[in-house]
């Protein structure tokens, strides 16, 4: 079974970190271009595309 095979020694939680980081960093990508899709960075504009991302993007209250 699975559980019998042998592992390395060394191994421990903190082999973890590197596949939870990698997971941070695609959420932080997708999430950066959900932004950059809706967001104006104009300054005349700028409070108005960050309300419109939160009250009407679906999802975008979330972000």
């Amino acid at each position: 079974s699975f559980i019998d095979l042998p592992t390395p020694l060394n191994l421990s939680y903190f082999w973890n970190f590197g596949s939870l980081l990698g997971v941070c960093l695609i959420s932080q990508i997708l999430t950066g271009l959900f932004l950059a899709m809706h967001y104006t960075a104009d300054t005349a504009s700028a409070f108005s595309s960050v309300a419109h991302i939160c009250r009407d993007v679906n999802y975008g209250w979330m972000i």
